[in-house]
């Protein structure tokens, strides 16, 4: 079969059905968000501001792909693939915006999710999906400037849900 557009060719239902029982970990993610979000600048500034996300399985159910937006401050996309090898996922972030890329693995830990690697200046980076409901979550982007001995917050996002359960315009969903 041939896809009628690139949309369609890249979307998917679901997860593939022979890994659908391993796909769950990120599954939480399909949907639309909307975020309240404070990014800490290495100047020690905070900038605050409201972002949305939307996320989608694709590549036939053997990824997921979302999107992350702050305006003026990033406009990137991941996509999360499973690895049975290692029975984790590959986290590949790219934000065309700012130039910046990121590598990570990511597994289940403590309730929530650990993604770990490194930028492509090679800085260790670890970002943390924390406090999952079904209709929000908490976002945590740490850095590490010396190969993980010791993290600094960068990124702080309260993140809660604006399709499927809990429709609703952006502002009452910030509120």
């Amino acid at each position: 079969m041939i896809a009628s557009s690139f949309l369609d060719a890249l979307h998917a239902d679901g997860p593939a059905p022979d890994l659908a029982e391993r796909m769950g970990l990120y599954a939480f993610l399909v949907g639309s968000w909307t975020m309240h979000a404070t990014v800490h600048g290495d100047d020690g500034a905070a900038h605050r501001g409201i972002g949305e996300v939307h996320a989608s399985w694709v590549l036939a159910g053997r990824a997921l792909q979302d999107v992350w937006i702050l305006p003026g401050l990033f406009h990137g996309t991941t996509l999360r693939i499973y690895d049975s090898a290692l029975d984790a996922w590959h986290i590949l972030w790219h934000d065309p915006l700012k130039q910046y890329y990121a590598r990570q693995t990511g597994r289940a830990r403590d309730g929530g999710i650990v993604q770990t690697g490194w930028t492509d200046t090679g800085e260790a980076v670890r970002w943390s999906f924390a406090e999952m409901t079904p209709d929000s979550f908490r976002w945590l982007g740490e850095r590490s400037r010396d190969s993980g001995r010791t993290w600094g917050l960068q990124a702080d996002f309260r993140v809660r849900r604006v399709t499927a359960r809990a429709a609703r315009p952006l502002a009452e969903a910030c509120a």
